[in-house]
């Protein structure tokens, strides 16, 4: 992976002989934070967020997960191994404990490790993360909509062909409500992120994926385990998120009335660029402990 130019921020540590990519900001308490499984998902997705929690009292961490960004890849697709390098990569740092945010597909990953390693876990933050929401199976009407089925088939295009520039900033359009957020900058990090290694890893993740090799279904699903957790947990999902999340968003606060969940509005699913300020504004007491 490590064709991709090395930035003067990024830090390495290797895990089971593999390379793996982290960006840190502050000092205080550690929260380890999470991407997502798009094509061109990286830790960069929370550098607008690093240096503000870093600031005030937290030592953010972001790294990226192995077959994205700058870390070495892996034939290993399972839920398991998800888990265990998110724990070896905070024995690598030395840390016994941390708060856990994690974006989009990174959350189940997430409540996971919680539930069953509560002892290293002291906070947990999950950020649009369609599939620990309750399901609109029961109104008969299909969840998603005009707009997710038109990403669902720019996505589906994108494993059998290697991005342009143009299908980079139409992913990320997809996802933003705040589109003028995708700076140059911005966009060709992103785009870098998606092609070369980064989209040859991603297509072998999809074709993992079909053949059942990213683990299978839980017997219960997380989003009817939250009274388990045994650490403080915090929800944020946007108001304009795909999947008809904002519906989803109130069965879950029907079934848990007392559940830390919030809605941000003018958000769709890039939780930590579109709602960013009130990530900030509610993670820094939340994790810290102070008003």
């Amino acid at each position: 992976m490590m064709n991709i130019a090395v930035r003067s921020d990024d830090r390495f540590v290797t895990i089971d002989g593999l390379n793996i990519r982290y960006l840190e900001e502050g000092t205080g308490v550690p929260a380890i934070l999470l991407h997502g499984a798009s094509l061109g998902s990286s830790a960069d997705v929370f550098r607008r967020n690093l240096k503000a929690l870093g600031a005030n009292g937290i030592r953010a961490i972001a790294f990226d997960l192995p077959g994205f960004g700058k870390s070495d890849a892996t034939d290993d697709f399972s839920a398991s191994f998800k888990k265990k390098i998110v724990l070896k990569f905070m024995d690598a740092l030395k840390l016994d404990r941390a708060a856990l945010i994690a974006h989009s597909a990174s959350g189940n990953a997430a409540v996971g490790i919680a539930l069953d390693n509560p002892d290293r876990v002291s906070h947990l933050m999950i950020l649009g993360t369609g599939s620990l929401l309750p399901p609109l199976e029961a109104s008969g009407t299909k969840v998603g909509g005009r707009e997710g089925a038109a990403q669902a088939r720019l996505e589906e295009r994108m494993v059998n062909q290697e991005p342009s520039l143009d299908d980079t900033r139409a992913l990320l359009e997809a996802n933003l409500f705040h589109r003028e957020l995708i700076t140059d900058e911005e966009l060709q990090l992103r785009h870098q992120n998606s092609i070369g290694p980064c989209f040859v890893e991603f297509a072998r993740r999809h074709a993992a994926s079909n053949e059942g090799g990213g683990g299978g279904k839980q017997s219960v699903p997380l989003w009817q385990r939250y009274d388990e957790l045994k650490m403080p947990l915090l929800l944020i999902y946007g108001r304009e998120d795909r999947g008809r999340a904002a519906e989803r968003v109130e069965l879950l606060k029907q079934r848990y009335p007392t559940l830390n969940l919030h809605i941000a509005e003018g958000c769709k699913h890039l939780v930590p660029w579109d709602a960013a300020e009130l990530f900030h504004k509610l993670a820094v007491p939340f994790l810290t402990g102070r008003t």
